[in-house]
């Protein structure tokens, strides 16, 4: 396990690896990092990709956002996605990656966006599965059930309703997430950024694309996305989960954009 202080209070992102080759991203192949949703843990959702044959032999870092997973989750820190994006960037800038090809999903997918804007020097690549591209999502979305409670009601108890309401698979990494860090990173994205993740994706430099499963339906926007660059890949039979549902439609996206 490794670490690196993210808020300079002592706070601490924490992240696993795979060894391999990329280890600073000069070299014949980037290191390749992979980001979790909402709730979720980086590892769990990402480890049986980067075991895919097709990935052997590459450098795989597996990092919890701060208040998720193995991460510290101080209770005066803002969990916007710059805040988690800069979190990002320590780990990345104490591992010594930069050019990194980062795989994000959902709201990871966002984070990584908002990183390849801020900390252009540390992405190469970008590879997203249904990320949050928009402020406002829909009141069915999982970010918007969160938001509509306030902090206090969502600490006090709105978490264990959250936890029944949205499956057993979801619940099993989000109830090791911190109830506060959840409801503020869920308003955050809600809130959206300025210019917005869609923008940022769209203007990126990074080697972009962008996994909508099937069965979570059209992606909005997809033309505009695609005329901008981002190769836009449909993963049959998926739903928000690609990387449950369809693993070697994520693992052959990040070989197809290897550099």
């Amino acid at each position: 396990m490794y670490e690196a202080e993210f808020d300079g209070r002592g706070s601490r992102i924490r992240w696993t690896e795979a060894a391999g080759s990329g280890e600073g991203g000069g070299g014949e192949r980037a290191a390749t990092v992979y980001v979790h949703g909402l709730g979720a843990m980086s590892a769990v959702y990402h480890a049986h990709v980067a075991a895919h044959p097709a990935l052997s032999g590459r450098r795989s870092l597996f990092v919890d956002l701060p208040g998720h997973g193995i991460s510290d989750r101080p209770a005066g820190f803002g969990y916007t996605l710059e805040d988690h994006a800069d979190a990002l960037a320590a780990a990345l800038d104490a591992a010594g990656v930069h050019g990194a090809r980062v795989v994000g999903h959902s709201m990871g997918g966002a984070v990584s966006v908002v990183l390849a804007h801020r900390r252009p020097d540390l992405v190469s690549g970008l590879v997203l599965t249904e990320a949050n591209l928009d402020p406002a999502p829909s009141r069915a979305a999982a970010s918007s059930s969160i938001a509509a409670y306030s902090e206090e009601e969502f600490v006090r108890g709105g978490f264990a309703e959250v936890l029944g309401r949205f499956g057993s698979t979801w619940a099993a990494t989000m109830r090791l997430a911190d109830p506060l860090a959840l409801h503020r990173s869920a308003t955050g994205l809600v809130r959206g950024t300025a210019p917005t993740v869609r923008r940022m994706l769209m203007e990126s430099p990074a080697e972009r694309s962008f996994l909508q499963g099937t069965l979570s339906g059209e992606l909005p926007g997809a033309a505009e996305l695609m005329a901008s660059g981002v190769r836009v890949i449909q993963a049959p039979g998926a739903g928000h989960n690609v990387m449950f549902d369809r693993p070697d439609v994520l693992a052959a996206a990040v070989v197809g954009g290897t550099v």
